[in-house]
């Protein structure tokens, strides 16, 4: 596989940006080697500068749900671009965002539209803290809800795969007011909110964990949470920006009838530009400036392309093709597991709705300890081997893929033979 294109420019990007990325990740420190530099996706697939195709399971980092360059999404955004890219006013267009979400995520009774998840989530904190009257604020250990201060402490995505607990440049006080808890662990927040609940403003936890690979949150676990927020007058906010329209059509609660009082989106609900939302109760929401006091806001928040592109997504989804790529993905996992099996290789494959991801690890994988476990070295040996095979996935252990509406048996088929010969190659090396 040549990626010679790619290599020359890494090394000219990061002569003017640090690590030659605008987002860590990107960089593929946690599989070795120098990043692909991508020209073009269309559908399922997407190619290089060098002229290399893949299947693509990055789907950008979520969003791209109807694949890349979806035709519908693109015509839309060409109408839209010529009435203009942002005017700093309403328009009609955020209502029509907002009512389809709101009729899809009947929890979001009002909603603020943002630009980012990050975004979305550092200001349903400050809202949970305005509105409670309290600065104490919980989270779950490899959960990642962006980079705001409060919400880097034992986060997941970038923070697991380069190691890093908390970040300089965070002050001690914003550490101070994060309580951490181990995920899934219903005895350990019980014990929590038992010594401290009457300081905590809000838990905000992933329901359906995406940074550290996927790792569903147990019914057991998300009524607790749901019980011990209510008796304590805490809010409980689920972070959706990665399953919200990816585990399944009305997102985790829509599968669990769990109910938070906070929800933030992001990623689907912006057909692939920069997007995110956060909303819930009327009571709360209608303390966000200027109908309170609580203050949000931003100059391209709800911006006609991002609306656009979001309209244009969710307006294409149904329940059944859920269930269609519900089947599918439940036939790639399967048919990995079969292959690391075949090779005797330790594998722990999860997957809910069009999220799945693989851990070599003989398992369980419940928590950011069980996941920490994996054999990261022969990942990535592997997933070089992978992409050698034309299968793009995730370049770290702890992060997610996905499915697209664009993907057919043949690319599953395809992607498990991709496995097959990838073990043989990886193990061969060893």
């Amino acid at each position: 596989m040549n990626i010679e294109k790619s290599r020359r420019a890494f090394a000219e990007a990061s002569k003017i940006m640090p690590g030659g990325v605008n987002s860590p990740v990107r960089a593929f420190k946690n599989v070795g080697g120098d990043p692909l530099f991508i020209k073009k996706g269309k559908g399922q697939y997407i190619t290089d500068i060098d002229d290399n195709t893949y299947i693509d399971y990055v789907m950008s980092w979520g969003p791209l749900i109807l694949g890349h360059a979806d035709d519908h999404v693109i015509h839309a955004l060409q109408t839209a671009a010529e009435r203009g890219t942002s005017y700093g006013a309403p328009t009609e267009l955020e209502t029509q965002l907002a009512e389809l979400v709101q009729k899809i995520v009947p929890s979001m009774e009002m909603m603020r539209m943002v630009s980012s998840g990050t975004e979305a989530t550092m200001s349903a904190i400050r809202l949970a803290r305005g509105f409670t009257h309290r600065d104490k604020i919980v989270k779950f250990i490899g959960n990642y809800h962006g980079h705001s201060d409060s919400l880097l402490v034992d986060a997941g995505s970038g923070m697991a795969t380069f190691g890093i607990n908390t970040s300089p440049g965070v002050p001690a006080e914003f550490a101070y007011d994060t309580y951490t808890v181990p995920y899934n662990d219903v005895a350990a927040i019980s014990e929590l909110f038992a010594n401290h609940g009457d300081e905590i403003a809000c838990i905000i936890v992933e329901p359906v964990a995406g940074n550290m690979g996927v790792i569903p949150g147990t019914l057991e676990f998300l009524k607790t949470l749901r019980q011990l927020t209510t008796d304590n007058g805490a809010l409980l906010i689920f972070d959706e920006v990665m399953s919200g329209f990816r585990a399944g059509y009305h997102g985790v609660q829509g599968l669990t009838g769990i109910t938070p009082d906070l929800t933030t989106l992001g990623k689907v609900i912006g057909g692939g530009l920069p997007v995110g939302s956060f909303g819930g109760r009327q009571d709360i929401m209608e303390q966000i400036t200027p109908s309170g006091r609580i203050y949000h806001a931003g100059t391209l928040s709800g911006n006609p392309l991002a609306m656009t592109a979001g309209i244009t997504t969710i307006d294409q989804l149904d329940p059944e093709q859920y269930v269609a790529m519900d089947r599918k993905v439940t036939r790639l996992v399967d048919g990995i597991k079969a292959m690391a099996d075949k090779h005797h290789v330790p594998v722990t494959v999860h997957h809910v709705g069009t999220m799945w991801s693989y851990f070599f690890n003989a398992g369980p994988v419940n928590n950011f300890a069980d996941v920490q476990q994996s054999d990261v070295a022969f990942f990535a040996k592997f997933y070089w081997q992978l992409l050698a095979q034309g299968i793009y996935t995730a370049p770290s252990q702890y992060e997610t893929n996905f499915l697209s509406t664009k993907h057919t048996d043949y690319d599953i088929d395809r992607t498990i033979a991709g496995f097959d010969a990838a073990f043989d190659a990886t193990l061969a090396e060893d």
